[in-house]
């Protein structure tokens, strides 16, 4: 069977209820798809109203009720709210075999008044109606095509507004008077993605705890030349960390292969010699790590491709943005992570400690221009699959 595009909108409230994580585990983990793009959106009124009559047609294995009161969601949810300040959504895209059915199953349809909890909609969304049968609420938690021809129109569309609608969020969030936000970078690494596993929904599970807002979210490949500019500042710093270590072990090496003593200053020695390029040789394997390749295996040409190694980049908003997410996370070390931390119960060395979070707002700016969060990755893959698509307004 061809592989296809599916697609999963996380509604507004989902988004405020911080269900993201749970959301995006169960997609990951009980489909088996690949992640191959994500993008947040704040839909324009263009958008919605262009989007919301799709819902609605003889294809649509929904009942017919349903699918209006989506439509009608879409309208009056989805877009801006009446004073005219646009909503968050999060746009995910997934790739492989079979996968709009494959996700559509993992989503489920909405029932009245179910009380099952198997599909993403069963536990999050909800349909009450009234005694006399009308509807009282209704909260489908996630949009999603239910037919391959459903998931081509809508991606098409969205894909047309994404440069204007989606990207990096400005001014979405509402905050009191004299507060001032600060924003913050995260990627959940490569570690988390060698086969489909629910470990990166149940780590932005984690980072929800702090109330923040996610206003941007990209699947980035890091090139070797992006992961030697976002841990340049740590190559000096393992240059120098490192030497009494390598003096240390150095010496127990020489003093039992010479089988003779190395006094102090011959160790110091070793010490300065040594560890610069045992730091280097260390610089280099976290490159690897986060691109797929170290900066001597490849050419000018492919250190500034996108390597082979996958990670989530989420940009996280709000008053103490950094160190609310830093506390979560915990230590670089997963051995000295407290309890509850990020990297206590995902992490199991140094290098693969499972996320990185942004050490102050001044190395947030400086890595977010580096992996650029905002950039639209999402009208990468769906024109590669299906195309050139237009922009809306163009």
């Amino acid at each position: 069977m061809a592989e296809q595009l599916a697609y999963v909108i996380i509604t507004p409230y989902s988004l405020h209820k911080s269900r993201t994580g749970g959301i995006l585990a169960r997609l990951l983990a009980r489909t088996g798809l690949e992640l191959a793009a994500a993008r947040m959106f704040a839909p324009s009124r263009e958008l919605v109203e262009a989007y919301a009559p799709m819902v609605v047609n003889a294809e649509n294995p929904d009942d017919r009720r349903v699918q209006e009161w989506i439509q009608d969601y879409i309208l009056k949810q989805i877009g801006p709210d009446p004073r005219g300040r646009r909503r968050r959504v999060m746009m995910l895209v997934f790739r492989g075999e079979d996968a709009v059915q494959k996700v559509y199953q993992v989503v489920g349809t909405l029932k009245p008044n179910r009380t099952m909890g198997e599909t993403i909609r069963d536990t999050y969304g909800d349909v009450l109606l009234n005694e006399d049968g009308s509807l009282r609420y209704f909260e489908p938690a996630v949009l999603a095509a239910p037919t391959s021809e459903a998931a081509v129109r809508d991606l098409r569309l969205w894909t047309q507004f994404s440069d204007r609608d989606g990207g990096l969020l400005e001014n979405i969030i509402e905050y009191p008077a004299g507060q001032q936000p600060e924003r913050t970078l995260v990627l959940i690494k490569p570690e988390n993605f060698r086969f489909p596993t629910g470990r990166p929904g149940n780590m932005i599970d984690y980072f929800s705890r702090t109330g923040l807002f996610i206003v941007a979210i990209k699947v980035h490949r890091m090139s070797v030349a992006e992961a030697c500019e976002f841990y340049g500042p740590v190559r000096e710093v393992l240059r120098n960390k490192l030497k009494g270590m390598v003096a240390s072990r150095a010496k127990a090496v020489l003093e039992k292969e010479l089988e003779c003593h190395l006094p102090p200053e011959v160790t110091t020695q070793l010490g300065e010699l040594l560890g610069p390029v045992y730091g280097d040789s260390q610089f280099d394997a976290i490159v690897r790590f986060m691109a797929g390749r170290a900066p001597d295996e490849c050419d000018v040409t492919l250190r500034h491709q996108p390597g082979t190694e996958k990670c989530i980049a989420l940009v996280y908003e709000g008053i103490n943005a950094v160190a609310k997410i830093r506390d979560v996370l915990g230590p670089t070390d997963p051995s000295k992570a407290p309890p509850g931390s990020i990297r206590r119960e995902f992490g199991s060395t140094i290098m693969v400690n499972a996320a990185h979070a942004s050490d102050s707002p001044e190395n947030a700016r400086r890595e977010m221009g580096i992996v650029k969060p905002g950039d639209n990755q999402f009208r990468q893959v769906v024109e590669e699959f299906y195309g050139p698509v237009g922009s809306a307004g163009a």
